[in-house]
């Protein structure tokens, strides 16, 4: 039985994505609501296929850290990790049984449940009675909280010797300073080493309440269906409420370098400023300027220049990372030893120059096309339009973002990408991180 459920499942989920594209010329229509303990709820009904996914998100990601980074990292883990009279390998061996699939994780702003089931009997009724017990009477179990905090603390190690994880994190604290977007989500080696059970249990109970919860739904239910169903997850939460607002982050006032030291054979260049928050005015002319600058692959300016003419480096690229606070705007390559110097001048020549003159016609009328194009296929699935969901529902972008972002990336003129550019992007006073062996000094930022 558990076999046929799985292959019915399975099958659901390749199928769903031909009967959503079909229908992806607007966007889904999303009903929305509060239940009776504050938390607020995001429903689009997918009636075709048997399938549910659902995605809860708190506003407990490691900003809410405080000085104990990986501690909502942690947190979150955990939540699948036993609960009420189950442990750990029951509460797996109760989504396993129905073919279903559950996780928990946190970023930087926002801690995510995520299921994925039939909805068919019983396998929705078990899923959901497992994550809705998860979520309410999550054990922390001392034994298996020690068993994940050393798997972190390995996973840490190794990320030691990775000279990419090393440059981000590092590019990260020189934009961030002393924001808590600084801090890496999963932590460090200090600071896993000296977090606590009983941290975890006070983590829970201030973020995971139904006043700081948004439930997205997408499935084969109807809406009274999908209110139960968020009230079945959600009512044995204590009501709550969200937490203050985070902090603005101070821009970068003066260039700022650090130089690495790495035993390999590719120096990795990181360099960036603070970008956007979601609800930036300015976020669609610097995400379709971006595309055309560096984050449409190989047909991007900077691909071009890096890669295709001077052969400098196999993998380049940028991109905005909107937050609740401003994101960063990063670039980054990895370049042989020898040409480390040469490839980090290209890259800030071409963004300096993309920002005085922006893109051309032909270039703007390009991305257009491809980001228009491609942005049914981005919806194609019930899994991505839950995901869009739980990104509308924590950052409060309108209902509407689906329908209007192809027409509002249509809208985006040349003019509007310089001027964004140019008064938003400011290489004369980026943090760059560049690791890998030192053989050269590096001019131009101070250390």
């Amino acid at each position: 039985m558990r076999t046929d459920r799985i292959r019915i499942f399975s099958t659901a989920c390749a199928l769903f994505g031909l009967a959503v594209a079909s229908a992806a010329g607007a966007g889904p229509a999303i009903k929305t609501w509060e239940t009776t303990k504050g938390a607020r709820v995001f429903f689009v009904a997918a009636p075709d296929l048997p399938i549910l996914d659902v995605r809860l998100v708190f506003d407990a990601g490691s900003a809410r850290d405080g000085k104990r980074s990986g501690l909502a990292s942690l947190t979150a883990n955990m939540l699948t990790q036993g609960a009420g009279a189950w442990d750990a390998d029951t509460v797996a061996e109760r989504i396993e049984s129905v073919g279903a699939q559950f996780s928990a994780d946190a970023d930087r702003d926002m801690a995510t449940l995520s299921l994925r089931t039939l909805t068919q009997q019983p396998a929705l009724d078990e899923a959901l009675e497992t994550v809705a017990e998860s979520l309410s009477e999550p054990r922390f179990d001392a034994a298996d909280f020690e068993r994940m905090r050393e798997n972190r603390l390995v996973a840490l190690r190794q990320d030691e010797q990775d000279p990419g994880i090393v440059g981000l994190r590092a590019i990260y604290r020189r934009i961030f300073g002393d924001h808590p977007y600084a801090a890496n989500p999963v932590g460090t080696l200090e600071t896993v080493s000296t977090i606590r059970r009983e941290d975890l249990v006070e983590f829970y109970r201030r973020y995971y309440v139904a006043g700081n919860a948004v439930v997205a739904i997408v499935g084969a239910l109807s809406q009274e269906q999908a209110k139960d169903l968020a009230k079945r997850l959600t009512v044995g939460l204590d009501t709550g409420e969200p937490p203050p607002a985070l902090l603005p982050v101070p821009d970068l006032s003066d260039p700022i370098l650090e130089r690495l030291d790495f035993p390999s054979t590719q120096t990795h260049i990181f360099a960036g400023q603070l970008g956007m928050q979601r609800l930036d005015p300015d976020y669609f002319p610097l995400y379709v300027g971006n595309h055309i600058l560096g984050g449409s692959g190989l047909v991007s300016l900077l691909m071009d220049e890096v890669r295709k003419k001077r052969g400098l480096s196999y993998s380049v690229y940028s991109y905005f990372l909107p937050l609740s606070e401003r994101g960063p705007f990063l670039m980054s390559l990895q370049t042989k030893n020898d040409q480390a110097a040469t490839a980090r001048k290209v890259l800030m020549d071409t963004v300096r120059r993309f920002r005085e003159k922006g893109p051309t016609e032909n270039e703007l009328a390009a991305a257009i096309k491809h980001i228009t194009g491609s942005f049914p296929l981005r919806i194609a699935s019930n899994r991505k339009v839950v995901s869009y969901l739980a990104v509308i529902g924590f950052y409060g972008l309108p209902l509407d973002y689906l329908d209007r972002f192809s027409e509002r990336v249509s809208q985006v003129r040349a003019e509007q990408i310089r001027s964004a550019f140019n008064r938003r992007v400011h290489p004369d006073r980026f943090a760059t991180v560049i690791v890998g062996p030192r053989k050269e000094h590096v001019t131009g930022a101070r250390e």
